[in-house]
């Protein structure tokens, strides 16, 4: 049995549409016909996202950080009420008022029923519910505590949501700064002073050197600036296929973590999304192995993804995790030293829950001043800038004044 999506004609030529559950595209159409109405289009949910992942909006095949923290809350509720499977993912699909998560749950669903497990039908949708998402519910469902690994994997994608969020906020109100800073200046340099030093030149004086810097820069904007917008939009696109290539993209993730504060951002961010992925992996009775394998996939740095890889090759024959992570030298010692507690306590999932938040913490920190000083720093630039301008403007006037005078 799997979930169809369809679109129908009543009797009155109005299209409706609607997810049914059936056995073939076959069975839904004679279904259709036997409500009277006309069927246009039959589609497997599973089919139509596949086809979405590998067609050309690549970009929007996957869900939101708040919709997959919804809905995991609400599966580890009624789990946890006791609510069998399918009935609980047709509760969540009903519960739902956006189309495309409905269709999803409906396609798990459907696999449920087929008498395959939870984390087999969230498989059926891997660009919607990732590996760590997928192993963590299996070993719920392994050791017969799913409701409780739901509402720990409910519990870290909301914090991972939040740790996004505060983010975002954070870099908010720079980006705005800066973009009304540049459309303040570029005005400024295009039109205003134009048509202000027009006055100068027709006089026939003898220009301050600041005027006749601005008079060239805002003549070079007036005449090039949209071929310097397309440079550098042609550049940025380069540099962004240069780094698609594993060589370049690995050289430039190592040249971040060489550079003073960024080095210590990328450490940090990578490091926390490490450590709160094996927490959870770990708590929920994934294997060592698999769970380092999974949580490799998180970090986005490539030389710190590989020495988590050459790490789970030690654990494998039998080193401890955290002397083999301090090998690398890319990990704060701090989360190295949590880690190796843990081992030696037979406490590495609370270990590493405390490494995590310890991390996010030291983010966050380093975030709000570097956002802090940014403010103060963009708003005496864009002062210093204006400033050149007006003199640039009123060094003519007083040169003039002198003259009369």
């Amino acid at each position: 049995m799997g979930a169809f999506e369809y679109a129908a004609l009543d009797s009155a030529g109005k299209e409706k549409k609607g997810l049914l559950e059936g056995d073939s595209p076959r069975q839904i159409r004679q279904m259709l016909r036997d409500k009277g109405l006309i069927p246009l289009r039959v589609e497997e949910v599973a089919q139509k996202e596949s086809a979405r992942r590998q067609g050309s909006f690549r970009m929007q095949r996957g869900i939101s950080a708040t919709d997959l923290a919804l809905l995991t809350r609400q599966l580890a509720t009624l789990s946890r009420s006791g609510l069998p499977l399918d009935e609980a993912t047709a509760t969540v699909a009903k519960q739902t008022d956006k189309p495309r998560l409905k269709r999803l749950m409906m396609g798990v669903r459907a696999k449920v029923v087929e008498g395959h497990s939870l984390a087999e039908g969230l498989g059926s949708f891997p660009h919607v519910f990732p590996d760590l998402y997928r192993a963590t519910v299996a070993a719920g469902e392994q050791s017969g505590h799913l409701d409780a690994v739901l509402e720990r994997l409910a519990d870290y994608t909301e914090s991972r949501q939040q740790l996004q969020q505060r983010m975002q906020l954070a870099l908010f109100y720079p980006i705005i700064l800066t973009v009304i800073a540049v459309s303040v200046v570029t005005g400024l340099m295009t039109y205003v002073v134009p048509k202000v030093v027009e006055v100068f030149i027709s006089s026939g004086q003898k220009l301050p050197t600041l005027t006749v810097v601005m008079i060239a820069i805002s003549d070079f904007l007036r005449n090039y600036g949209l071929f310097l917008l397309a440079g550098l939009f042609a550049t940025g696109l380069g540099i962004g296929k240069l780094l698609q290539q594993p060589g370049p993209r690995r050289k430039y993730h190592r040249f971040l973590l060489r550079l003073p504060v960024v080095g210590k951002l990328v450490r940090g961010m990578n490091t926390a999304r490490f450590a709160r992925t094996l927490s959870i992996l770990a708590a929920s009775g994934v294997p060592v192995l698999e769970a380092l394998r999974i949580s490799s996939a998180v970090v986005s740095n490539i030389p710190m993804r590989e020495a988590v890889e050459e790490a789970a090759l030690r654990v494998r024959e039998g080193a401890a995790l955290g002397k083999s992570l301090e090998r690398s030298g890319f990990f704060p010692p701090i989360t190295v030293n949590l880690i190796s507690s843990g081992e030696v306590s037979g406490k590495l999932e609370e270990m590493l829950e405390r490494a995590a938040a310890n991390q996010e913490r030291e983010l966050e920190t380093i975030t709000a001043m570097l956002m802090g000083m940014l403010e103060p720093i963009m708003i005496l630039v864009m002062g210093v800038v204006v400033m050149l301008i007006v003199l640039a403007i009123l060094l003519p006037v007083l040169n003039m004044s002198n003259l009369i005078g």
